[in-house]
């Protein structure tokens, strides 16, 4: 007698929603005794990038989730102990150090291509140097090094950095810390626990772990969701979804087929929402068709457009409440002042969510006062400035 497959599970879509909200760690209580270490193996991967408005994208993730902690103390928190490495996931991520025998199948990718965008002239002879150095001199930056550049424009590095790089590609270098914003470069053996410093997983495990990652981290998703959390090949999905432990469920006004964590099924999601601004690359947002698709908001980030053509603003973050995607805002500091350089709100009842958000904003980096400078209309300036005037 044939077995007939498992019924798929069916949600709502605010259901989905609630799922989505709770594995990203903004529904319930957080975990604070975690810290920002916790939230680090609770999302798998934080995003990195070189904006800084408030304050750099992988200080503002914890900040989002945990409320003030400490800027310095999240920096240690990422890189102390050898907890976390820097690799190429959703794009340059910060991860968490047990993965590292999980990303070998993307180390072997990069050493079966031999070769990045730069060209090596001479890649056994600038190799071996900077290997030669970090045996002897320990972790370098790539100015210590000798220099990132060569000269003329920044895309145009120098044969050390080109070196340095394609090592990390491969494995053979291990970023384990970043200092002054720039890559720290070190042997493997001395950045990555001895328990993990192998790469003996084949390409399957891999991917599998992945995905199964990406489940629980997003609670719910389409093939494409759990495909761009760690930038894996649709085809890799496929490949090892139906082994991954994930469940296939189907959501109200979704068109695609879904999977889920099991664990996110299991209970309810219930608890207290933050109300907080995201980063652009917070990982709740960064899938620009996923968060269109759970919170009905289309956010584009729009620091690489031209100053004439933007909407919403240089660095438009995200306003959560609610649980519910309620504005954005612009932000800038001058002095001691947050000042909103644009704003914009879904609804005029976010007037209060958005002045909440932003005064906790400005004292987490130091701020004494608030201002809003361009809103979306003028009632909208009015309400939020009133709102922030009751909660100075």
């Amino acid at each position: 007698m044939t077995s007939l497959p498992p019924p798929t599970v069916s949600l709502s879509a605010d259901e989905a929603r609630r799922i989505a909200l709770r594995a990203q760690g903004f529904l319930g209580a957080p975990d604070r005794r975690g810290g920002v270490r916790g939230v680090l193996r609770h999302l798998g991967a934080v995003q990195l990038d070189t904006i800084s408005v408030l304050a750099r994208s992988h200080e503002l993730i914890p900040y989002a989730r945990l409320g003030a902690v400490g800027r310095t103390a999240v920096e240690s928190a990422y890189w102390t102990d050898r907890h976390a490495f820097e690799y190429w996931s959703h794009a340059a991520c910060i991860l968490p150090i047990e993965e590292w025998p999980h990303f070998a199948f993307r180390r072997r990718a990069n050493l079966a291509r031999g070769h990045r965008w730069h060209v090596l002239a001479d890649k056994e002879r600038s190799t071996k140097a900077v290997l030669d150095r970090l045996a002897v001199e320990g972790p370098l930056t790539s100015t210590e090094l000798g220099g990132a550049k060569k000269g003329g424009e920044w895309f145009e590095w120098s044969e050390t950095k080109i070196a340095v790089e394609w090592l990390l590609d491969t494995g053979d270098v291990v970023c384990g810390e970043r200092r002054g914003w720039k890559r720290v470069y070190d042997l493997p053996e001395r950045a990555v626990p001895d328990a993990l410093l192998h790469d003996d997983l084949d390409d399957s495990t891999c991917v599998s772990r992945l995905v199964a990652l990406a489940g629980q981290s997003l609670g719910v998703g389409t093939r494409a969701d759990i495909a761009d959390y760690h930038r894996l090949k649709g085809e890799q999905v496929d490949a090892v979804i139906a082994d991954s432990g994930l469940v296939p469920v189907e959501v109200e006004g979704w068109a695609k087929a879904a999977w889920a964590d099991p664990a996110a099924l299991a209970t309810a999601p219930r608890g207290r929402h933050r109300t907080t601004l995201l980063s652009p690359f917070d990982s709740l947002v960064w899938d620009r068709p996923r968060t269109e698709r759970v919170f009905g908001f289309t956010h584009r980030l729009e620091a690489y457009v031209p100053k004439p053509k933007r909407i919403h603003g240089y660095f438009a973050m995200p306003l959560l409440a609610g649980g519910h995607l309620r504005g954005r805002v612009d932000p800038a500091r001058e002095g001691r002042t947050l000042v909103a350089r644009q704003l914009s709100l879904q609804t005029p009842a976010a007037a209060g969510a958005m002045a909440e958000a932003l005064w906790e904003a400005a004292r987490w980096v130091g701020c004494e006062e608030v201002r809003v400078e361009r809103a979306q209309s003028p009632q909208e300036a009015a309400a939020v400035t009133a709102e922030l005037a009751l909660r100075a």
